[in-house]
């Protein structure tokens, strides 16, 4: 009885200890819920509204060294109950500015007129974007939209901006000296602001080599040629192809008959070994050049546009080096010492008016040691005039200190001297004089033709050069003179480039089929030391490459012609002295970036799709904003366009844009003009 007793009160004992515990656990809990909803907030367990994340803090009496409460306080401001928020305003004027619309909400698509860069800010970016030829534009992200570019006028097919401008050519003081030849660029603003049209039935280009004998008369519908020279064996037309048999006016029975001609006269000049960069004055439609390419022989074919507007056009259709020039006031777009051998086949350019002043550009331009082949009616006819002008060049080029190594037929062919000692050596007031060693001979850009004598290197850099095809990736003396930041390691840089780009161009051969797309026509728009003509030539593509320096930047063209390829100083501010379709790939390296400061993006971009043939490719490596900006223009331009990665991955600060101005888009564009033209006639 006492056990079961002692039982009952053990147990009663438990009961009233497990009571009283829950009952002070619910008094706790209904104080803590009270106290937390009071307007003090002393204690938070939890809020009442189910809708906010928990907060938890620490009464303000609980130590003073951080107020959390007052913190808290201070961010979330707990308006008195008597106090509402002010009302609305009748009414909001809106401001839009941006993408913001009237509504007040973000607009994903707007479009803008005339497009300048300098007021554009960071676009959307994405890693790629694929265009059509429809009017409506797909993107993944919220884009500034650039309005389609107009077509051009009809007449505007073979429109070159700073040769045609006939406004400016009329307001020139003088044309005595082929004024009217030279660059007479639009003013700011009266540029390009359309996409210049195709010829009617223009077809895609015949490939090399076999456009070297061929190409579509539609291309390039012009017959003057045929009529004036066809019987000189330049150029006739059959059915509907221009047919070229490799004459000229002074070897009429073949190019490469005189080529073989001129190798038996002067064994040394060694065409593609110690020969390998020529400079072809007057060259017609371009067979001396032509010819010379299977001898490893790279030849700048320049002529005006004059009488025979159209022989460079021919050119560069042939797949030829080609530009519009002339000799008339001012240098020439390429550096000193930069041609092998320098080449006048009635060239029709009279070489001793004003002292020799012409030739004394040829003699800046011709290497040291280099040769100079004038093939005309003077070497070889016995007319009193002609024997005249004979003497003439005969005086000029002996106080050049050029040597007549040989004459034969109607061939001379003379040799530029290696070093100054010549020169010093002639009497006191024998002109031409000296230049003056402060001149730059390499500084071309708008520079008018000086009356002087180039000095050659004491040094002998621009002479000592490993023959083809060792100089192609030798660090040339040369690199020492430009002027870049880099002294100690320049010829470090120079090999850094060269692999850089072999390895690119070598992922492009084999990912893009860069041997089997038809590349010929190629233009590195920011060239640098020429590391992407060196890849292209390494890798045996069969294409050449003109290798432009942009005047922002170091003159790097004497290491770029040391090194066996061809290049040009060029400001991308203004139009490119070329001829409408002439490039099948146009590539441009950071050149945006920099340009983008002082030149129109769009104006660039719409003389890019000037240049670019049909069916032709463009790649630009540049900033992801500099290209999300160019995808647009080319957008516009009704380019297929594709931004993509580089090899550094996604987190790069880079991306390549590729372009593509397809062939059918360009005829499309044609049609849809013609219709247009004839439905405002009706």
């Amino acid at each position: 009885m006492k056990l079961f007793l002692s039982s009952n009160l053990l147990r009663n004992s438990i009961f009233f200890k497990i009571s009283a515990f829950v009952l002070i656990s619910v008094a706790c809990f209904f104080l803590g819920k009270h106290w937390s909803e009071d307007g003090f907030r002393r204690l938070i367990f939890f809020s009442a509204e189910p809708s906010r994340s928990p907060i938890v803090t620490l009464s303000p009496d609980f130590g003073k060294t951080y107020n959390i409460s007052g913190l808290i306080y201070e961010s979330h401001p707990i308006l008195p109950p008597s106090l509402s928020p002010p009302p609305p305003p009748d009414s909001v004027e809106l401001k839009v500015f941006g993408i913001v619309n009237e509504n007040g909400t973000m607009s994903d698509e707007f479009q803008i007129g005339d497009y300048d860069v300098e007021s554009a800010e960071t676009l959307g970016n994405q890693t790629e974007f694929e265009s059509s030829d429809d009017d409506d534009i797909k993107s993944t992200t919220a884009r500034v939209s650039v309005r389609k570019f107009e077509i051009c006028s009809e007449n505007m097919t073979e429109y070159i901006p700073c040769l045609d401008n006939v406004e400016a050519i009329k307001r020139l003081n003088s044309t005595a000296r082929g004024e009217r030849f030279e660059r007479n660029c639009p003013n700011d603003g009266m540029g390009l602001n359309c996409t210049v049209p195709i010829p009617q039935g223009y077809r895609s280009p015949i490939p090399w080599p076999r456009s070297r004998d061929e190409v579509w008369f539609n291309n390039v519908p012009h017959t003057k040629l045929v009529e004036d020279k066809g019987g000189q064996n330049w150029i006739y037309k059959e059915n509907d192809k221009f047919k070229f048999p490799g004459g000229g006016t002074q070897f009429i029975h073949g190019a490469d008959q005189y080529l073989d001609q001129i190798s038996q006269m002067i064994p040394d000049i060694s065409f593609g070994n110690h020969t390998r960069v020529v400079l072809d004055i007057g060259c017609g439609v371009a067979s001396f050049g032509a010819y010379l390419m299977s001898r490893n022989v790279l030849t700048m074919s320049i002529a005006p546009k004059d009488v025979h507007e159209n022989q460079i056009q021919f050119a560069l259709e042939r797949g030829v080096p080609a530009m519009v020039a002339a000799f008339t006031t001012r240098r020439l777009l390429y550096p000193s010492q930069a041609f092998d051998l320098v080449h006048c086949s009635r060239c029709r350019i009279n070489w001793t008016r004003d002292d020799g002043i012409l030739l004394l550009e040829v003699n800046r331009m011709l290497r040291a040691g280099g040769y100079f082949v004038w093939a005309a009616q003077p070497v070889y006819k016995h007319e009193k005039a002609l024997e005249e002008q004979w003497e003439e060049m005969l005086n000029l080029t002996t106080r050049l200190c050029w040597v007549l190594v040989k004459k034969e037929g109607y061939i001379a062919i003379w040799q530029k001297p290696v070093n100054n000692t010549c020169y010093l050596s002639r009497g006191a007031g024998v002109s031409p004089p000296l230049c003056n060693s402060e001149d730059d001979p390499d500084n071309v850009w708008y520079v008018d033709l000086k009356a002087c004598i180039t000095r050659i290197e004491e040094n002998g850099y621009g002479a000592n050069l490993a023959p083809w095809p060792a100089r192609l990736l030798t660090p040339p003396d040369r690199l020492q003179t430009i002027q870049i930041d880099s002294y100690i390691a320049r010829k470090e840089l120079f090999v850094a480039e060269s692999k850089y780009w072999k390895e690119i161009i070598s992922n492009y051969v084999n990912a893009l089929h860069w041997k089997q797309i038809g590349l010929r026509n190629v233009l590195d728009m920011r060239a640098g030391f020429g590391g992407f003509a060196a890849a292209l030539a390494e890798l045996k593509v069969d294409c050449w490459v003109l290798n432009v320096i942009p005047v922002s930047g170091p003159n790097t063209l004497p290491v770029i012609y040391d090194r066996g390829l061809l290049g040009v100083m060029h400001d991308w501010c203004e139009p490119f002295d070329t001829y409408p379709r002439t490039y099948d790939l146009l590539h441009a390296a950071g050149l945006f970036s920099i340009e983008r400061k002082r030149c129109n993006m769009t104006t660039m971009m719409l003389e890019m799709d000037r240049i670019l043939r049909p069916g032709g490719r463009v790649y630009i490596r540049d900033t992801i904003n500099v290209t999300s900006e160019l995808q647009e223009i080319g957008n516009a331009m009704r380019w297929h366009t594709s931004l993509r990665e580089t090899a550094e991955g996604p987190h790069s600060s880079y991306r390549v844009l590729l372009c593509e101005k397809r062939f059918e888009s360009s005829e499309k564009r044609r049609t849809k003009k013609r219709r247009k033209t004839k439905g405002k006639r009706a």
